[in-house]
């Protein structure tokens, strides 16, 4: 239920403490106005501006172990709706865990729209919250894969999913679930990030990776679609070409874990696959992969992240524009431009944004297609931690009792002044003890008179 406008007005022109509870209002208005735009499905849309839709869809980093003020202000206007954390972004103290929160958290208050923090968290070698920072260890996907039960997947997965829940963190861009099909693949298999070189040993390992982070309330992106297990070159460096290796078996796991209900969102791979695209396309740009086949034939409706636009698969290939406008127009919901690559800095968030307005407003890229991606945020936001929910109606009601209270306070302390003054003028016109005297005399007098 929303709160109704008026009590949100009723708290202007009162007194500070009721107008510091307005950010709260705010808070819990959008969250709930979030949720009920959801669960009347496809067709509602909650009133926003073009520039906040186009917001939700860009992802950014920050530079430092701390707040970053550039960074708050596109937060808190809106410019971006889902904000990336990396090894740098860890305070290096005793106390980084609370450190951490603290700035997360200032993020997600100043935020219209609450906020995917997201992190690469795999395990092992891709891991940002290490154990010289006081956080718990992780393996490697590798390592799981090899190990002779499904304990140790849950176990660490368990334990990645609690810390991120604690941190404020509701987004893992993990599992991997690509198939090592090049043993030798520099990217994926030499880097332990591949649970197997089995398709279906991936599935079952990716669906006890995934299930702990549900029960934490922590949302999870398999990576890295179509396929970037047979890749001999990385992406982040340049072309990755896998026409030649590429396996169809590799599709396996994405199918399996969208039939089964478990897949919350997807990455795409910047990978070049000829058998998918006869254009060439990387997979982030090719309509081919991500609408074609991803949506239509894998039956997949969620969220599309992008890989870094920064990396030199993209960057090097196609300018900033051209890149941005293929991606959106292929189906990618949320673009994603970390800055944590060398000559990443000048596709600051602002010039992202201006170039998709200008693209929508020159009809090159439809507003539905704005809205399309849109809606599937905004169900994905709304999947967020029951507690978090659950949080921000408590902030709203107890913001809500106190603005009551403070407005009977304030009508009680006006009728109090009333009375008082009523009372005071009332003392002033009673008369003094010597006037009551001379006032009895003179009935007295009025008395004897014959």
């Amino acid at each position: 239920m929303i709160a109704p406008p008026s009590l949100f007005r009723a708290t202007r022109g009162y007194h500070p403490i009721v107008l510091s509870c307005r950010k709260e209002f705010s808070v819990m208005k959008n969250l709930f106005v979030l949720l009920l735009t959801c669960s009347l499905g496809a067709q509602a849309q909650v009133r926003d501006s073009l520039d906040i839709k186009i917001g939700q869809m860009i992802l950014i980093g920050f530079p430092k172990a701390e707040v970053d003020s550039v960074v708050l202000r596109e937060v808190r206007a809106g410019k971006a709706g889902t904000l990336i954390l990396f090894e740098k972004n860890v305070p290096k103290s005793a106390t980084a865990f609370n450190a951490l929160k603290k700035i997360i958290w200032t993020y997600q208050k100043a935020a219209p729209i609450p906020l995917l923090i997201s992190i690469d968290q795999e395990g092992g070698n891709v891991n940002r919250l290490k154990e010289k920072y006081g956080f718990p260890r992780s393996i490697t996907a590798s390592a799981m894969g090899k190990a002779k039960t499904l304990d140790s997947v849950r176990f660490y997965a368990e334990s990645i999913a609690s810390n991120l829940a604690g941190l404020g963190i509701n987004v893992n861009f993990a599992p991997v679930v690509d198939v090592a099909v090049n043993p030798n693949n520099p990217v994926i298999a030499k880097s332990g990030r591949s649970f197997s070189a089995n398709p279906d040993s991936v599935t079952l390992l990716a669906r006890e990776y995934i299930r702990p982070h549900r029960k934490f309330g922590v949302l999870t992106v398999l990576k890295h679609f179509p396929g970037h297990g047979s890749s001999q070159e990385d992406t982040h460096y340049g072309v990755a070409d896998v026409t030649r290796f590429w396996r169809a078996y590799e599709l396996n796991p994405y199918r399996s874990l969208i039939q089964s209900g478990d897949v919350d969102a997807v990455m795409s791979a910047h990978i070049v696959n000829r058998n998918l695209d006869k254009n060439g396309y990387p997979g982030t740009l090719s309509s081919f992969v991500i609408d074609s086949l991803l949506r239509k034939t894998l039956g997949y409706q969620g969220v599309v992240f992008s890989d870094d636009m920064d990396m030199q698969a993209i960057s090097k290939q196609y300018g900033l524009e051209q890149a941005i406008k293929m991606a959106i127009s292929a189906g990618i919901d949320i673009l994603c431009f970390a800055h944590n690559l060398p000559a990443s800095e000048g596709r600051a968030v602002d010039r992202v944004h201006a170039v998709i307005r200008k693209a929508v407003d020159t009809g090159e890229i439809p507003v539905t297609r704005i809205d399309q991606s849109y809606r599937r945020v905004m169900a994905l936001k709304a999947r967020l931690r029951e507690d978090e929910v659950s949080r921000y109606r408590q902030q709203a009601e107890r913001a809500m009792k106190e603005a009551q209270q403070l407005q009977q306070q304030a009508a009680a302390n006006e009728r109090h002044a009333w009375e008082a003054a009523h009372a005071g003028q009332q003392q002033a016109e009673a008369p003094t003890p010597a006037e009551k005297r001379e006032k009895k005399k003179k009935k007295r007098k009025g008395n004897d008179k014959p």
